[in-house]
């Protein structure tokens, strides 16, 4: 092999890389899975609440003549 052990410290590394992203990637809130459920749906509701008024009363693609 030419590479010597540089392939197995890659691997290493990668592996080190992805345990830490995901120990990162998901934060213990305390909620049940259908209290996140519901709170991420209150979430959803809020940004479109604010994205339907935030468009121009004018701006409907619908009636383009």
């Amino acid at each position: 092999m030419t590479r010597g052990n540089q392939r197995e410290l890659a691997r290493q590394k990668n592996a080190k890389k992805s345990s830490e992203q995901s120990k990162r990637k998901r934060k213990d809130d305390g909620l049940s899975a259908a209290a996140r459920k519901q709170r991420d749906a209150e979430i959803m509701q809020q940004k479109q609440k604010g994205t339907n008024s935030a468009a121009p009363a004018g701006a409907d693609a619908t009636t383009s003549n």
